[in-house]
């Protein structure tokens, strides 16, 4: 992967985890029966993003974790701030204990690809020349 795409994917996966930091933040919110209907329209846009940020993420990443359907299983699994507060505790436990999953495994993909950008920047000049004719 050229230089530059590979800097473009970190900082999208990097923008991409921070918006699984506010899905947890409103099933928090959904849990304390604290959120209004503006932030209500906020959970399903920031849903949203989730899920198209997903699909050019896949496109670009071969990770294999997480998978499309582990996401869009928590994701469809949440419809709602209100759906989330009239949840009892084991079954937002267990939103808790899936959201966890996928975010810890974003952050191994956005490890493995600076791990990747690391390799490329330490390759020789002349050999970056030849990779770029590919």
């Amino acid at each position: 992967m050229q230089s530059k795409k590979m800097v473009q994917l970190i900082h999208e996966l990097e923008n991409y985890t921070e918006c699984w930091k506010q899905f947890i933040h409103f099933v928090n919110l959904a849990r304390a029966k604290k959120f209004s209907s503006e932030e209500e329209g906020q959970f399903l846009e920031t849903k949203s993003v989730i899920v198209q940020q997903m699909e050019l993420i896949l496109a670009s990443v071969e990770s294999g974790t997480p998978t499309k359907e582990e996401v869009l299983t928590l994701v469809g699994s949440a419809p709602s701030l209100r759906y989330l507060s009239e949840m009892n505790d084991a079954a937002l436990r267990n939103i808790e204990s899936q959201w966890h999953r996928l975010y810890i495994g974003w952050h191994s993909a956005l490890g493995q690809l600076k791990v990747a950008q690391q390799g490329e920047e330490s390759k020789p000049f002349l050999a970056t020349l030849f990779d770029k004719k590919k």
